[in-house]
């Protein structure tokens, strides 16, 4: 076999496997949008269908029409974006600390950073459950956001300091040589030019926020507090599944992080890309 032979093989095995993964990957998302415009009965039809004769729009309609459900989204999107801008004001903060200063403990902290990264939250979850209800903060915005937290700081710490470590000390050396402080290095020098590691880490800690179930069942009583993967699962009554609404849920329940990586994804890729390695 001629070596311009075993290079198209090389190169059609490898289109294959990518085809492959892309139908892997791809065909459950296109499944769950497909039966999103089906109706329940239509989506236990024999032979199954992906493209339907019947398209229709009830399943979003009874979403968008009752208040419950309108409340899942909100409280989404209101636990998750107060999550991610936390995060970031706090992890950028410590990062820069943990990146250009020395001090006591300071090993201590990473360790016990890289600890609570490892270990399982469900280990958590009684714990937890106790400390918010003996705060007051049982069925509570403020609850949930502190509890994810817990889980997305240690993440966002490691990775902004090793963006922060990425970038030369002469940038903020410099600013401090002209009179202005740390703080003033910072946010004037430092954080325009890490856009990228801040994005990587927003969308990650978004992402968390967003899709978290456990803690958002364990810690919330009632309907009005429910987020949307609570939502979901509310949809699965005792005696019937509404599996389009589910389905189109499911649907509405990925835009936000799909939206977010679309338009962020150069810097996401290079913000990790930075941020996993030491200068």
């Amino acid at each position: 076999m001629s070596v311009q032979t075993r290079r198209r093989t090389a190169r059609a095995g490898v289109y294959l496997g990518l085809l492959l993964g892309a139908v892997f990957a791809g065909g459950p998302v296109l499944w769950m949008l497909s039966n999103s415009f089906k109706s329940n009965t239509e989506i236990f039809e024999l032979p199954p269908r992906l493209i339907t004769d019947s398209f229709s729009l009830d399943a979003y309609i009874a979403i968008f029409t009752n208040p419950e459900t309108v409340r899942f989204f909100i409280n989404s999107y209101v636990v998750a974006g107060a999550v991610t801008v936390l995060t970031l004001f706090v992890a950028i903060q410590a990062a820069y600390a943990f990146s250009r200063f020395e001090f006591r403990g300071k090993r201590v902290l990473n360790v016990i950073i890289v600890s609570v990264q490892a270990v399982p939250p469900i280990t958590l979850l009684i714990p937890y459950f106790g400390l918010v209800v003996g705060l007051g903060l049982y069925n509570t915005y403020p609850g949930l956001i502190l509890t994810y937290m817990v889980f997305t700081l240690p993440y966002a710490i490691i990775m902004m300091t090793g963006y922060f470590n990425t970038l030369p000390r002469e940038l903020d050396e410099a600013v401090r040589v002209d009179g202005a402080g740390s703080m003033t290095a910072l946010w004037r020098v430092l954080v325009p030019i890490s856009v990228p590691g801040i994005v990587s880490v927003g969308i990650y800690t978004f992402m968390i926020a967003w899709n978290e179930y456990l803690f958002a069942l364990t810690l919330t009583r009632t309907i009005d507090m429910r987020t949307v993967p609570i939502g979901i699962q509310l949809l699965m009554g005792q005696h019937s599944y509404e599996w389009n609404q589910i389905m189109a849920m499911s649907v509405l329940g990925s835009i936000p992080v799909l939206i977010l990586f679309l338009f962020f994804q150069r810097y996401f890729i290079s913000g990790l890309t930075a941020g996993s390695v030491k200068s």
